[in-house]
């Protein structure tokens, strides 16, 4: 998820001079925004086929200098996944070599879209899938069941993607989760473009997407979870953290694995609006608007949306099963703050570990100290004993 994007054109809103009031709204409006199509914002400048593996030339930007396993999405439908390590073409180019393609291949003049979605489908990431579906109130939502690596095992995980991102992302850690033992359900949710598409497909920002959720919790217990470990990505971390407080599930969700968790919206959105170039103090003006159903109505929200019920800070105590945190310290979307701050308060339950990463890319910065961590986890949790006695 990239609130910055979302929020990149309200700078100019306000400089245009619109109250205070229509500004909570026009803020309000894009962060809901319906599922729009990717941009394409990269150019492939060439293409060197001079070695064992092809090499495609970018404009040098922030992401394209990263070091790491990161993936080309190609405007004509093809995915190129490249190499952690970064050629240097001068002052305004890189190289990146290629390691994998799918779909037509890359050429230079091509538009291109940078990604962490580094697989495309369970079979990309070398794991074996069955399509299910998840019924919910809103109609069944598709999903991905993937049987761990050994013995069949009634601790499962339920991967939860976050806003403006698709089930895929989740791979990443689903390839830790089946090698650790765990079945995975790999789960879509209302309006998030694969999933049921509900009113103007606006999202909720976790407040009725956790429901999609709730049913696919309630999918795995019926058919034989007996422990469920939630792992949610972003928005999928929120939606996740209210599942764990759900009274509900006390007896199932045994622990949490996070990714650039969204751990106060409140608080993310003077973040964002700070780094988009507005005054802090103008992400609060969206909570009224989200927040009142007449207000959110004229927004295009069926229902309303209590961000403040979102924040986990003031909501720590209510944390009760062991939670892992991966956070890059240079996230631009969701504060690395947060992060530490739960940690402080409740280092009982609480474990995290950085990365020098953007948004939901601590695993391309370094997928094998983020799997690691992970699977370190597992084993030593208290939220492994159910996988030990019951997997």
């Amino acid at each position: 998820m990239k609130i910055l994007w979302a929020l990149a054109g309200v700078a100019l809103a306000l400089a245009a001079g619109v109250g205070l009031s229509g500004l909570g709204f026009v803020i309000a409006r894009r962060l809901t925004a319906p599922v729009s199509g990717r941009r394409y914002d990269l150019t492939i400048r060439g293409v060197e086929n001079t070695g064992d593996r092809p090499v495609v030339i970018l404009d040098r930007t922030p992401a394209t200098a990263s070091p790491g396993d990161y993936c080309l999405i190609l405007e004509n439908g093809g995915w190129v996944r490249l190499a952690p390590g970064v050629e240097n073409r001068g002052p305004s180019l890189v190289g990146r070599e290629v390691v994998g393609e799918s779909g037509p291949a890359v050429a230079a003049g091509q538009r291109a879209s940078w990604s962490g979605i580094y697989f495309q489908t369970p079979a990309d990431a070398g794991l074996e899938s069955t399509n299910v579906e998840i019924q919910t109130d809103v109609g069944p939502a598709p999903a991905w069941l993937i049987p761990p690596e050994g013995p069949p095992s009634t601790t499962w995980a339920i991967h939860i993607h976050g806003l403006g991102s698709t089930r895929a992302g989740t791979l990443r850690g689903v390839q830790v989760a089946s090698e650790a033992g765990l079945t995975s359900l790999v789960v879509t949710y209302r309006n998030d473009g694969e999933g049921p598409t509900v009113g103007a497909g606006r999202s909720e920002l976790g407040s009725a997407e956790a429901n999609d959720v709730r049913a696919a919790v309630d999918y795995a217990r019926e058919n034989g979870a007996r422990s469920v470990i939630l792992f949610g990505w972003s928005m999928g971390a929120a939606i996740a953290l209210q599942l764990a407080a759900d009274a509900k599930f006390r007896d199932i969700v045994t622990g949490l694995v996070l990714d650039s968790p969204i751990l106060d919206w409140v608080a993310t959105l003077k973040a964002n609006c700070a780094r988009a170039g507005m005054p802090a103090w103008a992400g609060a003006l969206a909570v009224s608007w989200l927040g009142s159903r007449p207000l959110a109505r004229l927004v295009g929200l069926a229902n309303p949306i209590d961000l403040r019920s979102f924040d986990w800070i003031a909501r720590s105590q209510e944390l009760t099963v062991p939670t892992l945190i991966l956070h890059g310290t240079l996230d631009t979307s969701s504060p690395f703050e947060l992060s530490t701050c739960l940690r402080t308060l409740r280092p009982d339950v609480v474990d995290i570990e950085s990365f020098d990463a953007e948004h939901t890319l601590s695993w391309n910065s370094d997928h094998e100290y983020w799997r690691s961590m992970i699977t370190i986890w597992l084993a030593a949790a208290p939220a492994a004993d159910a996988l030990r006695q019951f997997g």
